[in-house]
């Protein structure tokens, strides 16, 4: 069956842009999209087909407000899962069991990612730092760890043992004391012995049975079993001080909503990749990419060239390699759903065009891949070359692959072990010190009529100058 990707011819006056661009609001926060399965859901949820943002609003309003309730209801609704406060949270007994079933082989590339990772965000973090002059004045950034954060573990059509790597390194390498993971209450989330086995070789004890916007609701305002009841009893889970990892649009907008109440990572969503390539390229390598981020399902793959052959070979690739792939069904909807082959006039289009769309993942496979890179502002993560795929960055490299999605690289970046420190600013001044800026504090404080600022200041020169005098005239008559 030939496959039914978007062809795109780059050019002002085509209708290009306006492709994209749809490809794009698929996916992004402000989608009114109700897909069939979503209507569903919400019909039974609410009584009403709502769109991803207003259903994501009703469910974090009813976590915050009816707690435990109100979990348990979209367990059931969203999960097919009853719920309850003895299956809440996955026993150490059973996370234990599942590392000890685990494969060897599995263990031991576990550790070695956990140590790439631990050795690459561990030489990022930040310092404390300190400035002061002979003058009197101390100025210190002091760098704290968050002290408890909650991660994020999708489990809709795969498992992803990897997500709980590349998010709980980062905190584990920043100093972060509490990490607690949760994953729907699927066969490849909470249920998953692979993840439940990471979960323990990384020390996470606590693991809970939630997901989706419910679940982001959940780590944001904690669970009680009973919202009303005494506020010293111990919470089913107490709340968390930030959230992160990736999910669908739902956990985005959930993410989106509790921001503020808790910190988050960044607004990653469903998976998408651009790759820039020129006749250097190997269709076959570029074919395989595509469908390797195609395949998350959903997963945006484009491809961008001006070499239009190039479209040609990678195409015939793409339906090559389609007929090997297990999910391939899946995989093949993804692609035609969210997939494109796209011909610019040259590269300064190309680039221009990949500075436009900010994706998560950015391969470039030319001649000039470093000289390519340097033009790109807009990227969660750039690969180069034809032997960096993303898979590498997806699994192994070091850094986080939890990066900013649709076209937020504008202005977000990938996780790091320093989006888990806070930095507080600490300040020494001597009297000396203060009364030499104490002019500039006052003239500023007039300026936006906060007397009491000036006062502040001005009550400290005038006490100091009465100290001083008293203390001369003491040494004076002694």
């Amino acid at each position: 069956m030939a496959l039914q990707i978007r062809r795109i011819v780059w050019s002002p006056e085509a209708d290009a842009a306006n492709l994209i661009s749809e490809l794009r609001r698929q996916h992004s926060l402000d989608s009114e999209v109700i897909t069939p399965r979503s209507r569903e859901l919400t019909l039974r949820a609410f009584g009403e087909p709502l769109p991803p943002a207003r259903s994501v609003e009703r469910i974090c309003r009813e976590v915050r407000d009816s707690g435990f309730c109100a979990v348990t209801r979209f367990s059931r609704v969203f999960d097919n899962f009853d719920l309850s406060p003895e299956n809440l949270r996955v026993s150490e007994e059973e996370l234990r069991q599942a590392h000890r079933q685990a494969r060897p082989e599995f263990l031991r590339t576990v550790r070695h990612v956990r140590d790439r990772l631990l050795v690459f965000q561990t030489g990022l973090t930040h310092a404390d730092a300190v400035w002061r002059n002979d003058q009197g004045e101390e100025i210190r950034v002091r760098y704290r760890p968050i002290r408890r954060v909650g991660v994020h573990v999708p489990g809709g059509s795969a498992a992803y043992p990897s997500t709980v790597l590349m998010t709980v390194c980062p905190a584990m390498a920043a100093g972060v004391p509490e990490i607690v993971v949760i994953a729907p209450p699927t066969r490849f989330g909470s249920n998953n012995p692979d993840l439940l086995a990471v979960c323990w070789e990384l020390g996470i004890r606590e693991v809970y049975r939630l997901g989706g916007a419910h679940g982001i609701a959940a780590l944001a305002y904690g669970l009680r079993e009973s919202p009303g009841g005494p506020t010293l009893a111990a919470p089913l889970l107490p709340p968390v001080d930030m959230i992160v990892g990736p999910g669908n649009l739902y956990v985005m907008l959930a993410k989106k909503y509790v921001y503020g109440t808790v910190g988050i990572d960044s607004l990653a969503g469903p998976t998408e990749l651009v790759l820039l390539a020129d006749e250097s390229a190997r269709p076959d390598y570029l074919a395989a990419d595509m469908l390797a981020q195609a395949e998350h399902a959903p997963g945006a793959s484009l491809l961008i060239t001006w070499q239009a052959d190039l479209l040609d070979a990678v195409l015939r690739a793409l339906e090559e390699q389609l007929e090997t792939l297990d999910r391939a069904d899946l995989t093949r909807d993804s692609l035609e759903r969210f997939g494109a082959l796209v011909e610019v006039a040259d590269v300064e289009q190309a680039v221009r065009l990949a500075n436009w769309l900010a994706p998560e993942h950015l391969h470039i496979c030319t001649r000039q891949a470093e000289e390519l890179a340097e033009r790109i502002s807009n990227a969660g993560a750039i690969f180069l070359g034809n032997s960096t795929p993303v898979a590498l960055g997806d699994y192994v490299a070091g850094p986080s692959h939890v990066l900013p999605t649709s076209g937020t690289a504008r202005f977000a970046s990938g996780l790091s072990a320093n989006d888990f420190l806070k930095h507080t600013s600490i300040l020494r001044f001597s009297e000396s010190a203060l009364a030499r800026e104490a002019e500039h504090v006052m003239r500023l404080a007039e300026v936006e009529n906060l007397p009491a600022h000036a006062h502040s200041v001005r009550i400290r020169q005038t006490l100091g100058s009465t100290v001083a005098l008293a203390t001369s005239e003491a040494r004076g008559l002694a």
